[in-house]
């Protein structure tokens, strides 16, 4: 980290001036920076690689919490742009799709509209997942409709059935994905509707990427 008191992070020219606010300014791109925040910005970035939830990060660093996480905000939205751009044209070898649904729900029939649908693709030995539309909209309709234990059924049936073919696959990429998902979200102990894209595109670039790769790729985007 101390190379960014060395060189600009922009350009890498190494002649720097020493402004009185604190800051340095290159002589070649006239950009400002502060070696205190850019190295405060990347130990946040190898700690959100390593998987530390924001509290952590923010007693670890003694940041504020909410600082973390606007920073980790921005970090899931530049991930999902990425892999949505990464994604496109390219050519499918198979796909499947997922079902999740938090364990702790799954006893309570009227859960079943908080269940997350998305498609898995296979691709390039990476993976791509396209989240579908949540039945949650349509919960009150059935409960007023009366017709939410007949749906409870089919669905029931439907997640068995589901289930069993998963079960019964051989292993590939995909049904790894599944596990590896699995495993990953329940760090976040309960994710809200609105925010589960992001924390699905987390994982998914978690899955594709090593470490030193995912780290690369943030301060990449950190320093455009």
């Amino acid at each position: 980290m101390l190379k960014y008191a060395m060189e600009c992070i922009y350009c890498n020219n190494k002649k720097l001036y020493h402004l009185n606010s604190g800051q340095l300014k290159c002589s070649n791109c006239k950009k400002k920076f502060s070696v205190k925040k850019i190295e405060k910005d990347l130990k946040i970035i190898e700690c959100f690689c390593n998987d530390l939830n924001i509290n952590e990060v923010s007693k670890k660093l003694d940041i504020n919490y909410v600082t973390v996480k606007k920073r980790y905000d921005l970090f899931r939205q530049l991930i999902a742009s990425r892999l949505e751009d990464e994604f496109k044209d390219k050519t499918v070898i198979e796909y499947d799709e997922y079902i999740y649904l938090e364990k702790s729900k799954r006893d309570i029939k009227e859960n079943i509209f908080d269940a997350q649908n998305f498609l898995t693709f296979h691709y390039d030995n990476k993976i791509y997942n396209l989240l579908m539309q949540n039945l949650n909209m349509y919960k009150n309709q059935f409960m007023d409709d009366g017709a939410d234990e007949a749906y409870f059924k089919e669905f029931s049936k439907y997640m068995m059935c589901n289930k069993i073919s998963k079960i019964q696959k051989k292993e590939n990429l995909i049904t790894r994905f599944w596990i590896f998902f699995e495993k990953s979200i329940l760090k976040y102990k309960g994710v809200r509707h609105e925010n589960f894209f992001y924390y699905l595109k987390e994982i998914e670039f978690k899955f594709n990427y090593s470490k030193e790769m995912q780290e690369n790729f943030l301060i990449d985007f950190y320093k455009e």
